[in-house]
């Protein structure tokens, strides 16, 4: 028996890098896993991946800026599983070149927003009677250290995952009553962005491991994976509203 047999999650920003490490990791403990990203192909691979290690899986091609694919991501989801347990809202994007706050025009720093934090919104907002019908649920939700310093460049990325913090505190006070848990990570992780960022300023990024106590990056599925598994599981049953920073103690401002 796993930490998470008979659970049944949804991971968005699933056809790579930390949503992808995150559905393996939860799969290898006994989920079901819904997957939603845009990237046809990656979910899919994502999807083929999961049954490998002896789960289930449903790949779903969507936006998750938009309310309506979200929410066919978690009904095809419950369709094929039978309800829900737990949701991951990883799904992120910003601009691979960072821009400072006045080179920010207004069409980008709303695709910002709304792939962040607007997704996470709809998301936990979709999810939440199908928790109730279960009984409680947890949520994980994944900021950034970007935000909790304040990082040059980051402007709109920051905005979004403070955001998706206060968010994420809020409802583990209005849902903690129900049952329903909700979590927040902040990874430092060889994600798809982190790779972008050696190729781009491999000298930052050598900076930036230099920093790390445990002088190394987290991988997406052993580190950061296995932290949101026990906080899906019952191992956590008694952890809300907390912010995990998941980074090899690089320092992210508490």
């Amino acid at each position: 028996m796993g930490k998470l047999t008979d659970k049944i999650a949804l991971v968005t920003g699933s056809a790579r890098g930390i949503g992808r490490g995150v559905a393996l990791a939860m799969a290898e403990e006994g989920a079901s896993i819904g997957l939603i990203d845009l990237d046809p192909d990656g979910v899919k691979e994502t999807a083929g991946l999961v049954e490998e290690a002896g789960s289930r899986a449903v790949a779903v091609q969507g936006d998750v800026s938009q309310r309506a694919e979200c929410r066919a991501a978690i009904d095809r989801t419950v369709e094929a599983f039978g309800g829900l347990d737990i949701l991951v809202n990883n799904a992120a994007w910003t601009p691979t070149r960072g821009l400072r706050i006045l080179e920010f025009d207004d069409a980008t720093f709303d695709r910002v927003i709304k792939t962040n934090l607007w997704s996470t919104f709809f998301c936990m907002q979709i999810a939440h009677p199908h928790f109730i019908a279960r009984g409680g649920g947890a949520i994980i939700n994944f900021a950034s250290g970007s935000g909790t310093i304040g990082n040059e460049a980051q402007g709109a990325y920051a905005a979004a995952k403070e955001g998706i913090r206060g968010l994420s505190r809020t409802a583990s006070r209005e849902w903690g009553p129900e049952g329903i848990r909700v979590n927040i990570v902040c990874p430092f992780a060889n994600s798809p962005g982190m790779i972008d960022w050696a190729k781009l300023d491999p000298e930052s990024h050598e900076a930036a491991i230099e920093r790390i106590p445990l002088r190394r990056v987290g991988d997406c599925r052993d580190d950061v994976g296995r932290v949101c598994v026990f906080l899906a599981s019952d191992d956590a049953s008694y952890v809300t509203g907390q912010t995990m920073w998941v980074d090899g103690g690089s320092g992210s401002v508490r």
